[in-house]
């Protein structure tokens, strides 16, 4: 009896535990550039079927509906929003955008072995041999890599990739080009912090191209791609989250109630 409802209320508050963590980590992260917002999936546990539905009554027809007591519930999965985040203008040569899908491709180290990681995080900087690398703790090198000269006093991203510079008073010149990947299903990208996904058997290979081609985005020099993350939206859910919590909890006392009422029926 009251057993199956504290079992059930407790599956309750874990859950929404869970999707308060996810929303703690959505608000910590409302100015982590190229971030991308995560919901939490729940779906119902199993059901204690104490009358099957259609079964033959007394009169031999079948009943419109049964008994089915249900166990709780369980998070199915977080689920990533690659909406496109708003734009901040910055002004910095190296500060590039992607604007539609895709990603910039770095290389990463995971489990010591060099990989290839992906980012919306358009934020570069240079490394002491002038590659472009990422301004993270990491500082991951874009690939395939792109070398600045020295001595160049002006930087040119296009919006096809295309990295040009102005060596002394010599023309401007292409000393690279900056590549995206794009995935089938980019929900299926695994996070491992840094601002960088890698991919799985859930999202599928990635497909690499040149900036405005095979439905890869644009690129913008001078502006940064920030999170997409609607910090109204998340309060509102997080009053939700707490609220739902807070019923889970007082199906737990109702249930422990009904308990000690059968516990002091010997009375």
């Amino acid at each position: 009896m009251a057993i199956t409802a504290l079992h059930a209320a407790a599956t309750g508050m874990k859950a929404q535990d869970t999707k308060l963590d996810v929303l703690a980590n959505n608000l910590a992260n409302v100015n982590t550039a190229g971030f991308k917002r995560a919901r939490v999936n729940f779906e119902d546990l199993m059901y204690q079927i104490k009358r099957e539905p259609g079964v033959r009554n007394a009169e031999d027809e079948p009943v419109p509906h049964g008994i089915q007591v249900g166990l709780g519930v369980s998070v199915s999965g977080t689920q990533q929003s690659f909406t496109q985040g708003a734009q901040e203008q910055t002004d910095v040569d190296l500060d590039t955008r992607i604007i539609g899908e895709g990603f910039f491709v770095v290389r990463t180290i995971q489990n010591g072995t060099p990989v290839d990681a992906y980012t919306r995080d358009g934020s570069f900087s240079r490394n002491s041999e002038g590659n472009l690398v990422m301004a993270n703790s990491e500082g991951s090198i874009l690939e395939p890599p792109v070398t600045i000269p020295a001595d160049a006093s002006s930087i040119v991203i296009g919006n096809n990739g295309d990295v040009s510079v102005v060596e002394g008073d010599g023309p401007l010149t292409v000393v690279g080009q900056i590549g995206l990947g794009r995935f089938v299903n980019p929900e299926g990208l695994k996070q491992i912090g840094k601002n960088l996904w890698v991919e799985t058997d859930a999202s599928g290979p990635a497909v690499t191209g040149a900036p405005q081609t095979d439905g890869m985005g644009a690129l913008q020099q001078g502006s940064l791609e920030m999170s997409n993350v609607d910090p109204v939206r998340e309060l509102i859910q997080l009053i939700l989250t707490q609220r739902s919590f807070e019923l889970n909890s007082q199906s737990i006392q109702a249930a422990d109630q009904a308990l000690q009422v059968v516990a002091n029926l010997r009375r």
